[in-house]
């Protein structure tokens, strides 16, 4: 019997991704795409602000519902942006803004000095049933690497052309949507929420 889980994002890309990680980790789900408000993200953590778009899906929609919050975590910059990675470099939330502050701030550093994680927060809510509130759970994987000192590639989106994972010669930018599919934080997160999804959603 199918399921059916709402992805608490309009991002009609993501959907995509997250059907390629998901279904073959949680058979019996459709991962389906959410079309109600978007919450205030008001968190201080990538956790607080995957259930707080978590929550609303399940609540709006009446179905679980997951959601994921991520960014880029510098060392030495305390872990920053981190949940503002978004709009590090201005209220437009420019890409190209964000990735040149970020080198600006970094161009002086020698590569030692250059270790940062990619984050991401997945997050599972069920819906609430009568007074009792819904099931929730969230959790977080890293994705480690460093800053490169300038853009490389052209695939991905926000700081993957600067992101060189640990153990490559390549940016994330330069990865196959596949390569990528199978080393990202994304992945990692909703790999480990998987299990808590098997679990729940059996119930």
């Amino acid at each position: 019997m199918t399921k059916q889980v709402v992805l608490a994002s309009h991002n009609a890309h993501k959907l995509e991704e997250l059907r390629r990680i998901l279904e073959p980790l949680v058979p019996g789900i459709e991962l389906i795409g959410y079309d109600g408000p978007e919450p205030v993200e008001n968190g201080v953590t990538f956790q607080e602000n995957a259930l707080i778009k978590a929550r609303a899906a399940a609540a709006h929609t009446g179905l679980p519902a997951i959601a994921d919050d991520s960014g880029i975590a510098i060392d030495v910059l305390g872990g920053s942006p981190g949940i503002f990675s978004a709009r590090w470099g201005g209220p437009a939330r420019s890409d190209t803004a964000n990735v040149d502050l970020l080198l600006w701030q970094l161009s002086d550093l020698a590569d030692e000095h250059r270790a940062a994680s990619f984050m991401c927060s997945a997050a599972l809510a069920l819906p609430a049933i009568g007074d009792a509130d819904g099931e929730e759970v969230a959790v977080l994987e890293a994705w480690p690497g460093s800053v490169l000192r300038a853009p490389a590639g052209e695939g991905g989106f926000g700081y993957d052309p600067i992101f060189q994972p640990d153990g490559l010669a390549k940016s994330a930018a330069e990865l196959t949507v596949a390569e990528k599919d199978a080393m990202s934080h994304r992945r990692r997160a909703f790999t480990a929420l998987a299990n808590e999804m098997l679990a729940r959603l059996s119930e």
